[in-house]
């Protein structure tokens, strides 16, 4: 039996969005601001059209740091040829694999393999390339919705939906508004619109809403403020196509703010200088001569004289018109640079990691490196809850409902995100405990050996590292077992060759024994005779 959806009957979806569109309004303005300072294209001006030209920033440091950024978060949250996740057992099923270890390997093969299948259709698809998209979306507008189909995702520009969400920011409803072109409408939607236009139209609103309920999440489809007829479907609460997306999470908000938006008066300061020291230096590299009016020098002389011409004048006469504003362009290019370096910090480009010196270490590039990476904390956090897992849950039931993937017990095994923030924390596990070991070695290098234990050290940089030692890592059984050979096969290896000797010195002896009886012998019948 079908949900209602929980509002009044005379409620139309496209009622819904104009009434939330109001609150969208002050986010969608902001997002359009900080679009004209970045990348314009993606969050154009209110009626805008493919024959509207756009403006056109007067720097390029902040399209240069959108486009760094978001591909630095597509890398850390989707890398290629990688998954971003691992199939983790139920505690109770972790028991049984470590009390037997053939039954952990089978467990173990059977997971990797669920896993493979899962990327392998991720990286068939072009997911990764609408996800690029939607990264620059959220840094700029803050907002983007996400509709993971399964023929492939497909994005929604912010001013493109509306969303309503709860005290604890998870969506309630959702609005999507597409402008669809009538010819390519089916024929079913056709006739509803033929019934309702009264001139020829080009294009048509259809309204997708999306509802929470107890149990599923409610959709159907509005033209003409009527329901689409067999446009109804439900989803489970974890699988739910519809994503939508944040950059920074605001308490009580039904829409996230942008990274752009945190620096835009570093972008507006910027862009005012770019502006007066372009236009400036545009006035200043045109060059005018003067020629005193009462001078001997004529006009026409000059004007018309090839290089290197002898022409009869007096150089009093003539001038050349400067600007004299190079100290002025001197403070605006001191502080474009310093605008610039504080941006570049800010959007993790590689001129923020290597400063302006001779001699720079990789050390110190590393270090600034990984001090940059840990700012992206927050982002990598929120897309892990609100983009990672969602949209793995959803990629995992489409190939179940394909066939493609083995349908698990509910509740023995759950997938866990090991990309983003948790790469993060293992990255500075990983980091203090080899900066420990080194500190060690190099005060006590003599007792160093007998102060750490190789095996906890080994398995704990496993496990800083994501990695599983079981078999990797020998255990101290094994490691006893291979000494007692050891010293075993070195014990014989020196015993070897004393027994040889002996060996031969008693052979030798052996053989003068059975000759002397034999040379006796002989001198007895010698002395006979």
């Amino acid at each position: 039996m079908t949900d209602k959806p929980d509002m009044p009957e005379q409620t139309t979806a496209s009622g819904r969005y104009q009434t939330l569109g109001a609150d969208r309004d002050m986010y969608l303005m902001r997002a359009r601001e900080c679009s004209l300072l970045t990348i314009p294209a993606l969050v154009p001006p209110q009626g805008h059209s493919s024959s509207t030209p756009l403006y056109q920033p007067y720097q390029s440091i902040g399209s240069r740091g959108v486009n760094t950024l978001s591909s630095k978060l597509l890398m850390a949250l989707m890398p290629p040829n990688a998954p971003f996740f691992k199939m983790i057992a139920d505690p109770s099923v972790a028991d049984k694999m470590s009390a037997d270890p053939n039954f952990k390997t089978a467990v173990e093969a059977a997971l990797a393999k669920y896993e493979n299948v899962i990327q392998i259709s991720i990286e068939g698809s072009a997911d990764r390339v609408v996800f690029n998209e939607a990264l620059k979306h959220l840094i700029v507008a803050g907002n983007v919705l996400v509709y993971a189909a399964v023929e492939g995702m497909k994005i929604f520009h912010l001013d493109k939906y509306v969303c309503k969400r709860d005290a604890m920011g998870n969506p309630l409803e959702m609005v999507v508004c597409e402008e669809i072109a009538y010819v390519s409408l089916p024929e079913n939607i056709k006739t509803m619109v033929d019934r309702e236009k009264t001139t020829d139209i080009q294009k048509v609103n259809v309204y997708t809403h999306i509802i929470r309920k107890p149990q599923q999440w409610y959709v159907y489809q509005e033209v003409c403020a009527m329901k689409v007829d067999g446009s109804d479907g439900q989803y489970p609460l974890d699988k739910c196509p519809w994503l939508p997306l944040r950059m920074i999470r605001v308490d009580g908000e039904d829409y996230g703010r942008s990274y752009v938006e945190e620096y835009i008066g570093d972008l507006k300061s910027l862009e005012g200088l770019s502006q007066a020291v372009v236009e400036g230096s545009k006035a200043a590299a045109k060059i005018l001569f003067l020629v005193k009016p009462n001078g001997t020098t004529q006009i026409k002389a000059l004007q018309g004289a090839p290089n290197l011409a002898i022409r009869s004048g007096n150089k009093d006469d003539v001038t050349v018109l400067q600007v004299d504003k190079y100290a002025d362009f001197k403070v605006a290019k001191e502080m474009m640079d310093d605008l610039q370096q504080r941006l570049a910090y800010a959007f993790l480009m590689q001129s923020a990691i290597q400063r302006n010196a001779e001699r720079v270490t990789a050390e110190e590039i590393r270090y600034m490196a990984g001090e940059l990476d840990q700012a992206l904390g927050g982002i990598y956090g929120i897309l892990s809850v609100e983009f990672q897992i969602a949209y793995l849950n959803r990629k995992i039931a489409v190939l179940n409902k394909q066939g493609k993937l083995p349908r698990l017990p509910k509740g023995l095994v759950r997938p866990s995100i090991i990309t983003g923030i948790e790469a993060l924390g293992r990255g500075n596990d990983r980091d203090k405990l080899v900066r420990y070991v080194t500190t060690l070695a190099e005060a006590f290098p003599q007792q160093v050996a007998s102060i750490i234990d190789a095996n906890n050290f080994a398995a704990r940089l496993a496990s800083a590292d994501g990695i599983d030692p079981t078999g990797l890592v020998k255990t101290a059984d094994q490691q006893q077992a291979e000494q007692q050979q050891s010293q075993a096969a070195a014990m014989i290896h020196n015993i070897a060759p004393e027994a040889v000797k002996q060996m031969g010195a008693m052979v030798q002896t052996s053989a003068q024994q059975q000759q002397q009886p034999t040379a006796n012998g002989q001198n007895g019948q010698s002395n006979a005779g």
